[in-house]
């Protein structure tokens, strides 16, 4: 198992060493630059990388860095670049939709014609939807479907894999038409109209929709239904979906992996990111392909942060230290606890952490924070908690 496919809640089971106490106290910022000096200073950083950096947003200047620039692997700290990406390139309203058309006529209770199942990719698609569904088939008067039921799957690429991800681990299949999260939807539809005594004389197959289907039913979730999830529980599948929205956002079908990563670099560059030392591979960030550094993540909150239109949506859907997500059994009962929102990021060798804090003053800051080669992912986690009470402290 190369990867892991959600960020563990486990935590080391030593507690977070006491930050050094100066014999004086210094003003700010040298006074949490000093802390953060002690922590740097540390053996675990002969044998692994680290890429940190700190930026005081109330006072709008860096007041940290640590090998900012080196370029890193994100591990789920990627789905910042694609929550920040979609909320600036899709808007706070957009929705994720799945639809359901027909074409022919109806005449003795019989549907002589076709049902479309179009897919948008939506990851929370599931019981009630599917009921609506069913019960616009039944508004139709009848008893039979002669016909074809025809999947819509031309969202996206057919590829069902990210690039760059493990063949061993467990990756969620990336597919038009889910249902709960799974590519479930045709069976659990035709068991569904089957149930309600509706014959289906129609074999099941791939096609586009004609201009001239008529809908029996739409149903949609809104993009903050799916951000929640995605962040606070670091969901891949809602993560990849969200990738893909952006790459269809432009009209695009099918939408690829490579219209994605081509308006997520437009957000990066609006966030005064440019050039080419990064690599976006995927929207989740399991693929080991991921490469970007503490700063780009760092300016990217940035950006956020001056932009209330995304920053409202993100910071609520952001695990809160010691409270909730993965951040629920980390922190607790210090300084950061409640006054850190970041998203985590676990893969084999890689911990990471990136969002936002609270100082003592009410400084709110950015900051991120990349471990690279630590066997031990809680050497990671415990470095990162330490930075954040640091920072709070």
């Amino acid at each position: 198992m190369q990867a892991q496919t959600a960020d563990s809640l486990d935590i080391d089971t030593c507690e977070i060493d006491s930050i050094v106490e100066l014999p004086y106290e210094l003003p700010w910022p040298q006074n949490v630059q000093e802390r953060l000096d002690t922590l740097t200073h540390n053996t675990l950083f002969e044998r692994t990388q680290l890429g940190l950096m700190v930026y005081d947003l109330t006072a709008d200047s860096t007041l940290y860095t640590y090998q900012a620039k080196q370029v890193l692997r994100p591990a789920s700290t990627m789905k910042l670049l694609t929550a920040i990406a979609a909320l600036d390139q899709l808007g706070t309203k957009y929705e994720f939709r799945t639809s359901l058309y027909y074409t022919g006529e109806v005449k003795d209770s019989v549907l002589t014609g076709d049902l479309y199942c179009v897919g948008g990719m939506d990851p929370l698609f599931g019981r009630n939807d599917m009921y609506a569904f069913v019960e616009s088939v039944k508004a139709l008067g009848i008893h039979t479907v002669r016909g074809r039921l025809v999947t819509v799957t031309n969202f996206k690429e057919s590829e069902m894999l990210g690039e760059g991800w493990c063949w061993d681990d467990d990756n969620p299949t990336l597919t038009p038409l889910l249902y709960d999260g799974k590519d479930e939807f045709v069976s659990r539809f035709t068991q569904l109209l089957v149930g309600d005594s509706i014959t289906l004389d129609a074999p099941v197959s791939e096609g586009t929709l004609p201009k001239d289907a008529l809908m029996l039913c739409s149903r949609s979730h809104s993009i903050q239904e799916v951000l929640n999830p995605m962040m606070k529980d670091s969901n891949n599948l809602y993560a990849e979906s969200m990738f893909f929205q952006i790459g269809a956002s432009q009209g695009a079908r099918p939408a690829k992996a490579s219209h994605a990563r081509q308006l997520i670099k437009r957000t990066l560059s609006k966030a005064g990111i440019t050039g080419s030392q990064y690599k976006i591979a995927d929207g989740s960030g399991l693929s080991l392909y991921n490469y970007v550094s503490a700063e780009l993540l760092t300016k990217l909150l940035v950006y956020a942060y001056r932009n209330d239109r995304i920053y409202r949506d993100l910071y609520v859907s952001l695990p809160i230290a010691g409270e909730d997500g993965t951040l629920k059994k980390r922190m607790k009962d210090t300084p950061a606890q409640i006054n850190v929102r970041a998203k985590t990021g676990t893969l084999t060798g890689i911990s990471s952490l990136a969002g936002y804090a609270v100082a003592a003053n009410n400084h709110v800051l950015a900051f991120s924070i990349i471990n690279q080669g630590v066997l031990k992912n809680a050497d990671g986690r415990n470095f990162q908690d330490k930075v954040c009470v640091a920072l709070c402290k």
